[in-house]
């Protein structure tokens, strides 16, 4: 037998680096334009650790922290966490009917278009522009009324991202449930609710506790501007140079940021994956006792 010599295959030609550096040039142009645009000064940016560096020095170790304000910290840290949740839930009721409007399995491309127009539009605005151009002026600033303004703010600017989060998860789902309720006879009204919410629910009720964390650090800042919270605090600390009261607060907020994120984190993966060593029970006909499905032998 003649052996039939085979030619390897050609090596492929090296790939141009012409385009790499094309783009790789023009992103530092843009750089440099913007930073001359903005009359950014490198000498400031340069000693920017420095100033970090005394400003921790002043909060935390030159004389400590004031403890003795930390009791008028925690009740502010526990006004932002009201607020927050208060605006999310506002953002979680208004944003479920407006995010099934905004799927296209649900209300169709025209009017999926149109409603993720505005969510988008109601997302685009900021909630310390809402707080500081909108709500402000129309409840007030002090007391009660800030705190009305902050909780607005985030709520109106919740409906926006929740909304388009639900629209995205609604039209990932499943159609067999839905058609199996039209099948059945059901109007609209009963196909959203048999066969398009048991399927997104743990997914949106997830998205609903991650924007609880978002919505904490939001109520937060929007206390600098006058929205109510402990941002309040924290601005009139800075402003009076009174660094070793910043310091409290600004333990407080992040120790109470990593306590709800650890929480809700772990209530997000509850939701999504179910609880751990969860026993199915299913009722067999004929039979006295339900049938363990955990694996247990006993």
């Amino acid at each position: 037998m003649t052996a039939v010599a085979r030619a390897a295959p050609a090596r492929p030609p090296r790939p141009s680096t012409r385009n790499r550096w094309l783009a790789t040039t023009a992103v530092l142009a843009l750089v440099v334009w913007a930073m001359a645009t903005a009359e950014i000064d490198l000498e400031r940016i340069a000693s920017l650790p420095e100033g970090i560096g005394l400003l921790f020095y002043r909060m935390f170790l030159e004389t400590g922290p004031e403890w003795s304000y930390l009791p008028d910290a925690v009740q502010g840290m526990l006004q932002s966490i009201q607020i927050a949740w208060i605006g999310t839930i506002i953002g979680a009721v208004i944003s479920l009917p407006l995010g099934l409007l905004g799927a296209r399995n649900v209300s169709g491309i025209l009017g999926s278009n149109v409603m993720r127009q505005i969510l988008n539009a109601i997302r685009a605005v900021p909630e310390v522009i809402l707080a500081v151009v909108v709500f402000i002026p129309m409840v007030g600033i002090g007391g009660a009324a800030s705190a009305y303004a902050g909780t607005l703010a985030i709520g109106v600017h919740s409906i926006g991202t929740l909304g388009k989060l639900t629209a995205e998860v609604v039209e990932g789902i499943d159609p067999g449930p839905v058609e199996a309720a039209r099948a059945a006879g059901g109007n609209t009204v009963q196909e959203q609710r048999w066969g398009v919410i048991p399927q997104v629910m743990p997914d949106i009720i997830a998205f609903w506790l991650y924007r609880f964390e978002i919505n904490i650090r939001a109520s937060a800042i929007l206390g600098v501007v006058g929205a109510g919270g402990i941002g309040t605090s924290l601005e009139q600390a800075m402003t009076f140079s009174r660094f070793p009261r910043a310091g409290v607060i600004i333990i407080v907020i992040i120790v109470a940021t990593i306590l709800v994120d650890t929480a809700s984190g772990w209530l997000r993966r509850r939701i999504i994956e179910g609880g751990a060593g969860r026993v199915e029970e299913v009722e067999i006909t004929g039979m006295s006792s339900p049938l363990r499905m955990d694996g247990d032998a006993g």
